[in-house]
């Protein structure tokens, strides 16, 4: 048996699969994979104790590249206390600042960066065995202002329709309740390949493929490409869950153009109005930056109107987030953090409110649930 590796995987579900196609990899060359832990207690607790420590980080805002920059200090602490051998980083806080991290941190044995979109099946599972992410595509074809993934990330690309279907198959044979296909937009899926949007056919044939798979769920799309086609489709199966994760990120037409959003006010009014009345049982998530630069107090009111008026079953809200490789990085108005946070605080508690009573909906009712 060859080294044994502990793996902290940070950021979101992307990155996730990306780790799980590093510790595939691995565990091909003869590694041990041992048990994970989100704090890292993995890397020296118990008797499997890991060689060498791999963190997989995120630097999408601030808060992540904090939170990635501490883990690999935490690291850096057990090395020194001879708990672990050797430290690797990997992923976008390294992609995106290697030479940086390489001076300041000589205890790290490696940096490396984003991996490319992995076609392979030989992954090793990080997740509980009843269902699994499935990578579709990577990067984006928009370029928000506020936005770093086309910094971090290659030009968008799409997995071969031939290997996802493989991949699925290989999961619904395993009798998985639910897969998820992600990226960082799956509604641009297709678009590199054949100059067309094929998210709803690729589905389709995903469904025509799988049996034993009780649910699909869709993450993420975008308010632009989510078309008429799809919303049916979604409408239609009773194995796609109805839950549509739409990141919308304001509601006010300047604020939306500054951001280089492509679909204005009364274009996403219409889309929700159309999603609850073709998918009634739909619950829509969504994510909403406050404190964007020049957001006046009049504009933070229009998105707190619209919070309650649009009644999201989830929300995602974050506070603009500065960086410096962003063109809203030079947008002149920046607002302070202490009204970033009043106006955080304010559609969080009025959104709780709403959660709370689209709750009760369910009271004395029978659902299935994955647990």
């Amino acid at each position: 048996m060859g080294a044994k590796i502990g793996i902290l995987s940070l950021g979101c579900a992307r990155n996730l699969v990306d780790s799980e196609v590093i510790a595939g990899r691995l565990k091909q060359k003869g590694c041990e994979i041992i048990d994970l832990d989100s704090a890292g207690n993995s890397f020296f607790e118990g008797k499997a104790k890991a060689d060498v420590a791999l963190v997989n980080t995120c630097a999408f805002i601030k808060e992540a590249k904090e939170e990635s920059v501490r883990a690999i200090l935490d690291l850096i602490e057990l090395k020194k206390r001879g708990k672990v051998k050797k430290i690797i980083v990997a992923g976008c806080l390294s992609q995106r600042y290697k030479q940086e991290l390489f001076r300041q941190l000589p205890e790290v044995d490696a940096f490396l960066g984003t991996i490319s979109l992995n076609h392979a099946q030989r992954r090793f599972r990080l997740v509980p065995s009843h269902y699994a992410y499935v990578k579709i595509c990577e990067g984006c074809v928009d370029n928000c202002s506020f936005c770093v993934i086309p910094r971090i990330k290659p030009k968008f690309t799409s997995r071969s329709p031939e290997s996802i279907i493989s991949e699925v198959r290989a999961l619904d044979s395993r009798g998985l309740s639910e897969i998820n296909l992600i990226g960082q937009d799956i509604s641009a899926y297709g678009w590199d390949l054949y100059r067309e949007f094929r998210l709803t056919g690729l589905i389709e044939r995903i469904l025509k493929n799988t049996h034993r798979i009780s649910w699909v769920r869709l993450l993420y799309l975008s308010p632009r490409r989510l078309s008429d086609g799809l919303i049916d489709l979604i409408a239609d199966s009773a194995r796609i869950v109805k839950y549509v994760d739409l990141p919308l990120q304001h509601i006010n037409d300047r604020i939306l153009k500054l951001m280089g959003r492509d679909v204005g006010s009364s274009g996403i009014r219409r889309l929700i109005d159309k999603i609850r009345k073709k998918i009634p049982d739909a619950a829509i998530r969504t994510s909403l930056i406050v404190g964007f630069p020049t957001e006046t107090e009049k504009e933070f009111k229009q998105l707190l109107a619209f919070v309650k008026e649009a009644r999201f079953e989830r929300l995602g809200l974050f506070m603009y987030s500065r960086d410096e490789s962003t063109k809203a990085y030079g947008f002149k108005g920046q607002v302070s953090r202490r009204v970033k946070e009043e106006r955080y605080n304010t559609i969080m508690s009025c959104q709780r409110e709403i959660a709370g009573r689209l709750n009760r909906r369910w009271q004395g009712k029978t659902l299935k649930v994955l647990i």
